[in-house]
């Protein structure tokens, strides 16, 4: 049977520890401010909420199924999540055009708004943790944290159970 090697005996295992540590400081740091942005939307809307429009602003209007494939995560959970998105009025739920008994999710007026305001304090919340970096550090951090999630999600999708979730997208 094939082994994998060990990663650490493959790099300075000291780096590794380093870089582990510092991504799950990342994660409860994130998770704790929700990396909401700065002023009156800080903390305003979740991470589940933005990535759920996000994905309708950037994909448009499609059905439960669709929506879960491309984010990653189960149908059960996509609708649990938009349940409260449609209450509050920032998704409608509609019939499919061509089969009735479909739904189709889309962003509403409302929603799309909301999307914009949250995606400008958080736009401004990133210009101001990266002030004083020059322009190319921005650049190389996105490439790199980019290329990070990238290999995250093939990981994910290497190690999904057969009738598991659907691997995620590095934007989910």
């Amino acid at each position: 049977m094939p082994t994998t090697p060990d990663m650490t005996t493959a790099s300075d295992p000291g780096l590794l520890d380093s870089l582990q540590h510092q991504v799950a400081v990342f994660a409860r740091r994130a998770e704790q401010t929700r990396l909401g942005g700065v002023g009156q939307v800080r903390n305003s809307m979740d991470r589940a909420a933005y990535l759920l429009l996000n994905r309708l602003d950037k994909e448009g209007p499609m059905g439960v199924k669709a929506l879960a494939a491309s984010m990653g995560i189960d149908s059960s959970t996509v609708t649990r999540q938009v349940a409260p998105l449609v209450d509050t009025g920032l998704v409608k739920r509609t019939s499919h055009p061509e089969d009735g008994r479909a739904v189709v999710l889309q962003l509403s007026p409302r929603g799309q708004a909301r999307l914009d305001e949250v995606r400008s304090s958080r736009r401004e919340l990133m210009a101001e943790l990266t002030e004083d970096w020059a322009p190319e550090e921005r650049e190389s951090f996105c490439t790199l944290l980019t290329r990070f999630n990238s290999a995250l999600s093939a990981r994910q999708m290497a190690h999904a159970a057969p009738g598991g979730e659907v691997p995620a997208t590095p934007e989910s």
